[in-house]
This record gives C-alpha cells, sequence and structure tokens, in this order.
C-alpha cells in the first residue's frame, strides 16, 4: 500500500509539523505502508495550463505522477483568507478530474480561527468528490492554540491524529479488498 502525504502550503510551519506528526504515526503503527511526504514548500511547481500531468517536468511531473500511484493521500492544508490555499488548489488542476478514483483521501486542517472550521467541508470535500476521491468522512482540525514552537501541545488533536491515521489505512484495506473481489467476479 503506497499513502502519500502531501503538504499543501508553501508558507508557514503549522501544517508541516502536523504532517511530520501524521507521517511518524504512520510509519510507527504500519511499517509495511509505503509512505511518502511531499512538502510543496520543497518543490518548484508549475502553474496548470492544461496539459495532461504527464507531459510536465520536473518537480511538477514528480508530485503529479506520485499522487497518481498512490492508494491512499493524507491532505494537510491551512486555511488562508477562508479558503484552501492556491499551491493546493493548483496540484488539483495538474491533475484530471478522475486522478482520485479508488484512491482513499483523508484531510488534517490547520487555521488561526475556529470559525474556518467548515473550510473542509465547503471547499475541499465537494473538490475531492468531484475528482472521484473515497474520502474519510471525519478529518481533524487544528487550531492555532494547540501549537507552541513547533509542535503540537493538545492530546486531543494527537489523538485525532492517530485516529485519521488508522481510518486512512483501513478504509484503504476495505476498499482494495471489496476491488478485488469485485475484479475476481470476472472471467478475463
Amino acid at each position: 500500500m503506497k499513502i502519500v502525504g502531501l503538504s499543501g502550503s508553501i508558507v508557514g510551519s503549522k501544517t508541516r509539523t502536523a504532517m511530520d506528526y501524521t507521517m511518524k504515526a504512520l510509519a510507527e503503527k504500519y511499517p509495511n505502508v509505503e509512505a511518502t511526504l511531499i512538502d510543496l514548500a520543497e518543490y518548484n511547481v508549475q502553474f496548470s495550463d492544461g496539459r495532461n500531468y504527464l507531459e510536465y517536468e520536473g518537480d511538477t511531473k514528480y508530485i503529479t505522477q506520485t499522487l497518481m500511484e498512490a492508494d491512499a493521500i493524507i491532505i494537510g492544508t491551512p486555511i488562508f483568507q477562508a479558503s484552501i490555499p492556491a499551491t493546493l488548489k493548483n496540484i488539483f488542476d495538474l491533475l484530471p478530474v478522475s486522478a482520485f478514483l479508488d484512491k482513499v483521501v483523508s484531510m488534517l486542517v490547520t487555521a488561526g480561527s475556529p470559525k474556518h472550521y467548515l473550510i473542509a467541508e465547503n471547499q475541499l470535500k465537494p473538490i475531492l468528490g468531484y475528482m472521484k476521491a473515497q474520502i474519510v468522512q471525519t478529518y481533524v482540525f487544528i487550531e492555532e492554540e494547540d501549537f507552541y514552537r513547533k509542535e503540537i501541545t493538545n492530546d486531543d488533536v494527537l489523538f485525532r491524529i492517530d485516529r485519521l491515521v488508522e481510518d486512512t489505512v483501513v478504509l484503504t484495506e476495505t476498499y482494495t479488498s471489496i476491488r478485488e473481489a469485485k475484479e475476481a467476479e470476472y472471467d478475463f
């Protein structure tokens, strides 16, 4: 099983901190999972211009191919100006409409205000649904007050991240076994 963690911003540290903890929890609980973290701050990604994702080069091609080859994706995103960052939206624009078909996608959201908890529901989930993702319905919402010196200090948040990792893996295994059983019904 391949799981990609996607830290969807090029600025700030809270989302990366949360994604680092998430990937560490994934590695500890599920050592057989092939896990990759992509932090958009570490890459030079081109703007989408409508080409097929395979026609891009460099970092853009690496990121899109890695996402397309994943069985599951854990998206970490901050909320800026009551919206997801343009860098994350650009990744979605680079991919085909059915990019997340047969993939499980889960989310964790960092925000400076508790008023932004519905951004995942009203913006991110509709995009993921449109792209055919099997969405882990519960997501982790982390506020400014849950961090101190680039560390998560709220034990409840850490527990919810652990649960998100578990839900992502279990749902991926479940959908994979259902798909395999369905495909086995065909004789060709």
